[in-house]
């Protein structure tokens, strides 16, 4: 249903049991995430040891925050969990590198039908799966002939390597709500010279994209 990011709790999912039950200890897979269940509590906040069909309940205990509407399954071992995610993983990243590529013959035809159109890559990390979804339709409502703002990524949980390197491949500025960049992230940004901006209030991303389209056309003048 979602995820977040909680403080002294890391990465918490909120799930609906439809078939099964699930345990403490189970090692469970969802999406591009995995995790052996630390933690289960009940709509009321109290700890649980089973969960049964119907049960709406929270999970800790996954590596990272998975996409909304990701179905959760239990697997035989952590092997088995790490195959799987590893997987998934690689067909995101040869997604993503297909979108990288698209951006690229887009601006290509641009360029060769005389148009002037600005092309402004951006990669967003939220703490929860509801602001990641309004900050992109936000950002999707700015597009015009003039400007097109590719969202090359988005995703929950804090800034980290992968998502540098993918904004240096894309020439991607990033925008971080109410999450920071860790350690590694900060030295390859600085060193690969890519804006990082961080929010906690979505108009202020508006505002900000407003002004990285304005000074691109700022630059024509």
């Amino acid at each position: 249903i979602e995820s977040k990011i909680e403080k002294g709790k890391g990465t918490v999912v909120s799930i609906l049991i439809e078939k099964g039950t699930l345990n403490v200890g189970d090692v469970v897979v969802v999406g591009k995430e995995w995790g052996k269940v630390r933690a289960l509590y009940d709509d009321e906040g109290k700890r649980l040891k089973t969960a049964f069909p119907s049960y709406p309940v929270e999970v800790v205990g996954l590596s990272g925050a998975p996409e909304s509407g990701e179905k959760l399954v239990v697997v035989e071992s952590e092997a088995r969990a790490r195959e799987v995610t590893q997987y998934r993983s690689r067909m995101k990243r040869i997604e993503e590198n297909s979108n990288i590529k698209r951006v690229s013959i887009d601006q290509m035809l641009q360029d060769s039908s005389g148009e002037q159109k600005v092309f402004i890559s951006v990669i967003i990390k939220t703490d929860v799966h509801g602001s990641k979804e309004a900050i992109e339709q936000s950002l999707k409502k700015m597009n015009s002939e003039k400007v097109e703002i590719k969202i090359v990524h988005s995703g929950v949980g804090e800034i980290n390597e992968s998502d540098v390197t993918l904004a240096t491949a894309s020439a991607a500025v990033i925008f971080g709500f109410n999450v920071k960049a860790n350690v590694q992230a900060k030295s390859l940004s600085k060193r690969e010279k890519i804006s990082v901006k961080y929010f906690s209030i979505i108009y202020e991303v508006i505002d900000e994209a407003q002004k990285i389209i304005d000074g691109f056309f700022e630059e024509d003048f």
